[in-house]
């Protein structure tokens, strides 16, 4: 009699489950992400981007939808052109090198693209000449002469942040050239008392030049209305108002050779600004990939289209995205994004990202050190669909992972695995011991689609969890472990850790979005496909494969380790700072600073490589009677042995600094270009423990 009423009600439960999950007919998307920008590796803020857009493409998919996920380097402008120029490179080597670092990151990041392409393509090229030459045939381009700061030695005109000098409102030095962080005031760059060019120190002069302007003042009614559709969240709307009822200024689209970029059509010496190709990078990626797969273009981008279009982008670019690129896409007769989706920034243990905490970390050096599924889960934890910055608590991190993934969900698996490889070859019973239960864990379903498709994470995940204590508790007030020595109770049993298996296996479904890679070891467990209607239906009579763990606990130890390693990256990269541009003059200090200093003569003892470290060696130096142990990140221009015997400069009275390889007392001095470091070294006759003064 039990056994028929558990197989009546599976039967009702699974009607109401299937009516509950008849899909919306099959939509048809195009999602982008903010493009990185190829002069500089990614870090864990970029990484929030890329795992909030990837989560929602991978729901979209799951759903059944066509949704297609594209991304490229930003790869133009005058810092990439500067740095190319460091290194002693074409901009081309350099951004096809950021790229494949770019790349490897997303791909090790679990990040889904279905093309990864850069700006400096034919298609982004033709794109941006085809866009430019409507909006001008619209007479929604302007031309005039302006004037603006010129380096006089490197024949370049400069950008605000090229230019510093002393504030022309509070006098303070060191001061960039559009507004000062001491007062607050803002000014032009021919404002600026003493301006000199961070490029190569020679002092700007005024230089006129033509320039070609877009007409955005001209679209603000449709601007008004646009981002009040929907088509933004509701305080990005409020603060685009702003701007909007302030009066929109016409944007300069041009900049002047020499510049890394495309040539405007019919302008020899000009060339587009960074940020008109940009944007304009999402289609040409796109376009690639149509070309590649045979998909219409057309289809997506034409004015008009039924296609949805969604741009995951951070706060500080909303202007780009929400005023300048929908302005352009109406005039070229372009389709508008349904919407842009805006996100906070990323904090490190409730404060800024800090290279001297070790908290500025780049996503390789994370990737180094811990499971790329544990960020991905955290900062799904923390999403929701604000504007809201999102704060990685390394302990909280630690904590919640552990707590939620391995000791909520995994163990539900772990705990009953055992018994149905044991008491029935692997086979799951044919029937499901709680109706109830498993109709509150699948009925869920409806509801984390909703917050997985507003981009809610948060919520999504607090409601898969909660299902997830569900099933614990019913496994724990059920103890198949000790019923098992009952034979009597065998049945019993196998039917209460098939309905576990059932469990988890719904669970695992709803966070396959988050965890791509335990999901897919968690299918070959189950011996089944999870899609979103995974749910609708247990499995029974069905066979699973051998338990192995699906994913390890975070160790404390390899969370320090990673943030040890990103402060030895952040003093490497120190070492290695070449021109001015990268490395401004710091703040000046007085004498009574200077001379608490304490530089001595040390002679290298003895030099070693450091295992597990790429860019340290470690000294033993002599300080005259003393000796002292100090980590330096100099291995990339030295072999151990040609340091042995040698002179140099110690700070001897610095703090010792606890790192995972050892206790550094002290630091040696190096100077550095992009040809190398250069180990500081006293004249000849100098003594050991010698002080310099």
């Amino acid at each position: 009699m039990k056994s028929s009423r558990k197989i009546a009600i599976v039967a009702r439960t699974k009607t109401v489950s299937t009516r509950s999950f008849n899909m919306s007919s099959k939509r048809q998307i195009l999602v982008t992400n903010a493009l990185p920008y190829a002069n500089a590796a990614l870090h864990l803020g970029h990484v929030l981007e890329y795992t909030q857009t990837d989560v929602w493409v991978r729901f979209q998919r799951m759903r059944g939808h066509e949704c297609y996920y594209l991304s490229a380097d930003d790869a133009h402008g005058t810092a990439i052109m500067l740095k190319a120029d460091e290194k002693g490179i074409t901009p081309e080597e350099h951004i096809a090198a950021m790229r494949a670092i770019h790349e490897a990151d997303f791909r090790d990041f679990y990040i889904s693209v279905d093309n990864y392409h850069s700006t400096h393509s034919d298609e982004n090229r033709e794109l941006s000449e085809l866009i430019y030459n409507r909006l001008n045939t619209n007479g929604h381009i302007a031309k005039r002469e302006i004037t603006q700061a010129f380096d006089p030695e490197k024949n370049l005109f400069l950008a605000d942040r090229y230019i510093k000098g002393t504030c022309p409102k509070c006098k303070t030095d060191d001061q960039y050239g559009d507004n000062c962080e001491a007062c607050g005031a803002t000014y032009s760059p021919t404002d600026l008392i003493n301006p000199v060019s961070v490029i190569s120190g020679a002092t700007p002069i005024e230089k006129a030049s033509t320039h070609y302007f877009f007409k955005l003042p001209e679209f603000t009614q449709f601007l008004k209305e646009w981002t009040r559709s929907g088509a933004v969240q509701d305080e990005v709307a409020n603060k685009l108002g702003e701007w909007l009822d302030s009066g929109l200024q016409e944007w300069d689209i041009s900049r002047d050779a020499p510049y890394f970029g495309f040539e405007i059509p019919n302008a020899p010496g000009k060339y587009f600004y960074v940020w008109l190709d940009a944007p304009i990078g999402y289609m040409a990626s796109f376009k690639n990939f149509c070309d590649r797969e045979n998909i219409d273009f057309d289809h997506f981008w034409k004015k008009d289209s039924p296609t949805e279009l969604y741009h995951f982008i951070g706060k500080d670019i909303v202007n780009f995205h929400a005023l300048f690129w929908p302005a352009m896409l109406t005039s070229a007769e372009f389709r508008t994004p349904t919407k842009i989706c805006v996100h906070g920034f990323v904090t490190v243990n409730g404060k800024k990202m800090s290279k001297s905490r070790g908290t500025f970390i780049n996503a390789r050096c994370y990737l180094d050190h811990l499971n790329p599924e544990y960020l991905r889960y955290y900062y799904a934890s923390k999403l929701s669909g604000s504007v809201e910055d999102i704060d990685l608590n390394l302990e909280d991190f630690q904590q919640k992972v552990n707590s939620d993934l391995v000791g909520k969900v995994v163990n539900i698996a772990s705990r009953c695995a055992k018994f149905i490889a044991n008491g029935n070859d692997g086979v799951l019973s044919s029937t499901i011991e709680n109706p109830e239960l498993w109709a509150q864990v699948s009925g869920a379903a409806d509801k984390i689609a909703e917050h997985y498709e507003n981009r809610d994470y948060s919520k999504a995940i607090r409601e898969i969890m909660a299902q997830a204590d569900a099933a614990n508790e019913y496994i724990a007030s059920k103890e198949p472990w000790k019923l098992n020595k009952d034979e009597s109770k065998k049945q019993e049993v196998q039917d209460i850790c098939s309905l576990g298996i059932n469990l988890f296996r719904v669970i695992l479904t709803y966070l396959k979005p988050v965890l791509p890679a335990m999901t897919e070891a968690g299918e070959a467990f189950l011996n089944d496909s999870l899609n979103w209607n995974s749910v609708q239906q247990p499995l029974t009579n069905h066979k699973i494969n051998p338990f192995v763990p699906l994913m390890q606990r975070i160790e404390k130890e390899k969370v320090d380790a990673m943030i040890e390693a990103s402060k030895e990256e952040a003093a490497s990269a120190t070492l290695r700072t070449g021109p001015l541009v990268d490395d401004p003059i710091a703040a000046e200090i007085s004498f009574d600073d200077f001379i608490k200093v304490d530089l001595r003569v040390a002679l290298i003892v003895k030099a070693n490589h450091v295992e597990g470290a790429e860019k340290l060696l470690q000294l033993t130096l002599d300080i005259g009677g003393e000796t002292r142990n100090v980590f330096s990140g100099i291995k990339s221009s030295y072999k151990p042995e040609d340091l042995e015997g040698r002179l140099t400069v110690l700070v001897a009275n610095l703090a010792p600094r606890k790192m995972r390889f050892g206790m550094s007392e002290g630091m040696v001095l190096a100077a550095a270009d992009s040809n190398g470091i250069y180990l500081l070294e006293p004249d000849s006759g100098a003594q050991p423990g010698q002080r310099i003064s």
